[in-house]
């Protein structure tokens, strides 16, 4: 379709200007060379990495080490079989890494006894919801961060998949943005399918 548009283009130009404007093809070339660098950088964030140490008392517990392999497992059950073997490289190299640092920049300051009282939600959600997966106290219930993944559409680009946590830090109001997966301009399969 971009070509019949593109085609479309020289001629009305060409058939407005009775011809004594020729389209140079170097502009429609440096105009299509400037989407695709908008498009991979929409899909690729450039936000700020942070590394997290630990102290020697408040090493890492086991739990830490189960909720990486968990997040994963739970995050590709999610995307079911029709999206996760779409999108699964994309979000191993950009997306899981930034759930890692996020968990690990979250977990970081609670103490050892609360890290050992904290599990990982095993249910995420399907259709259109966004939930993933949740870490939550399991002696209160109360959830510490939560990792959705929306569902968004921009006009004339096609499918985005959104991936974003909250955290209990500002009572799960400010959306942490993890990056974008570029879909298609379909409309996406539900989770879970």
């Amino acid at each position: 379709m971009k070509k019949w548009i593109q085609k479309s283009l020289v001629v009305a130009v060409a058939l407005l200007t009775f011809g004594v404007i020729s389209p140079n093809h170097i502009i429609w070339e440096n105009l299509l060379d400037e989407k695709a660098h908008q498009k991979s950088i929409s899909s690729h964030n450039t936000e700020h990495t942070y590394s997290v140490e630990w102290s020697e008392e408040q090493q890492p517990s086991s739990f830490l080490e189960d909720a990486v392999h968990l997040a994963k497992e739970q995050s590709l059950l999610k995307f079911g079989s029709r999206i996760g073997p779409v999108i699964a490289d994309e979000f191993d190299e950009i997306i899981f890494p930034k759930i890692q640092e996020a968990i690990e920049m979250t977990l970081v300051d609670l103490d050892h006894q609360k890290l050992n009282s904290l599990a990982i939600s095993e249910n995420p959600s399907g259709n259109h919801s966004e939930k993933m997966f949740h870490i939550y106290e399991s002696t209160t219930g109360s959830d510490i961060i939560r990792f959705h993944v929306r569902t968004d559409r921009k006009p004339q680009e096609g499918y985005y998949f959104n991936f974003h946590y909250h955290t209990v830090q500002d009572q799960f109001a400010k959306h942490y943005k993890l990056g974008d997966i570029y879909w298609s301009k379909n409309m996406p399969p539900k989770w879970l399918s």
